[in-house]
């Protein structure tokens, strides 16, 4: 055989096997970016001046998308949702095309939301995604005079190494914008004592929180199940909340004398 008509042949093999398709972990994709910052203005400017707001808590949709439909139509059923968090694990194995699915699945959300990333959101080239399409991995907004501080927990995707969590972000935002809020929430994928988490500094991250302003509550995902724990016996709740597959989500009701929590259970 002519080495011309081999190469010919093992051309047409590799087009027949999708050779030349773009890679699961290519960063290119068409449609909207920054989700986080477009979205957090309108959460800001709707929310500004309320004394009561209402706020739908999601976590680890994964790839459970006929889940993550029915939750859609759930939230947008009950017309006194103010805004929605995503607490992270929007994909299942970080690939490009799980991102656009969730993103516009999310899409049909009739009120603003924002998203976390969690550890799946990190797999391959996940984390670049995400920065793109949603952007920092650390973020916070003012809704109502309270402060959403959202962190990046997941500390294993870094080997433990890096500043996950990052205490001078923290440690910054005490103080930022300090005249706007009274009040502050924090919202993370892992919380501390999970596998994700760096726990060798999780006495001092708790710590850290306890120096923001009216620290209310903290919010994560991960766990796939509801959690309500005091977990440093200080007195700040930690909520966990349940998955997509698992069909449930919370309703947090805050009010200007505290809050009301609330699972749902499609």
């Amino acid at each position: 055989m002519s080495k011309i008509l081999y190469l010919c042949l093992f051309s047409l093999v590799l087009i027949g096997c999708d050779a030349f398709d773009i890679h699961p972990y290519d960063v290119s994709f068409d449609g909207e970016r920054g989700i986080n910052a477009t979205r957090i203005t309108l959460i800001e400017e709707a929310c500004l001046g309320k004394r009561v707001m209402h706020i739908a808590i999601i976590s680890d949709t994964h790839g459970n998308y006929s889940d993550v439909s029915d939750i859609v139509s759930d939230i947008n059923g009950r017309d006194s949702i103010d805004f929605i968090i995503h607490l992270g694990d929007l994909t299942n194995t970080g690939t490009t095309k799980e991102f656009v699915w969730a993103r516009d699945k999310l899409a049909g959300l009739s009120k603003p939301y924002v998203a976390l990333i969690g550890n799946h959101d990190f797999l391959g080239t996940g984390d670049e995604v995400y920065g793109k399409m949603y952007g920092q991995l650390d973020f916070s907004f003012i809704a109502g005079r309270i402060k959403f501080l959202c962190v990046n927990t997941c500390a294993l995707e870094y080997d433990y190494v890096a500043n996950v969590p990052n205490f001078d972000y923290i440690e910054a935002e005490a103080k930022t914008d300090s005249a706007l809020f009274d009040r502050t929430i924090v919202c993370m994928h892992a919380r501390p004592y999970s596998e994700q988490f760096n726990n060798n500094v999780a006495k001092a991250f708790q710590q850290s929180l306890r120096q923001l302003p009216g620290l209310m509550l903290c919010l994560n995902g991960h766990d796939h199940c509801y959690q309500v724990d005091d977990l440093f016996d200080d007195g700040i709740i930690y909520y966990g909340c349940t998955c997509a597959e698992k069909r449930g989500y919370i309703i947090l009701t805050l009010t200007s004398d505290g809050y009301v929590y609330e699972t749902v259970e499609l």
